[in-house]
């Protein structure tokens, strides 16, 4: 998985009843754009470091 400041993190429901979740990548803590990743939540407005699991993917912003 690889991603650019201001690409999305979608991270679909683990569970039965989970919701998706939907973040703004905010800052890369690897040059080559590999994880963790910091996140900015839509739902909640919160940031923290992300480590994408395998329900998760990243949506390229338009250039």
């Amino acid at each position: 998985m690889k991603a650019n400041v201001g690409d999305r993190l979608i991270v679909e429901g683990a569970h039965t009843g989970d919701k998706r979740r939907i973040g703004t990548i905010t800052e890369l803590r690897h040059p080559d754009g590999t994880p963790p990743y910091m996140v900015r939540w839509e739902d909640t407005g919160v940031e923290g470091l992300v480590y994408p699991g395998v329900d998760s993917h990243v949506e390229a912003t338009a250039k």
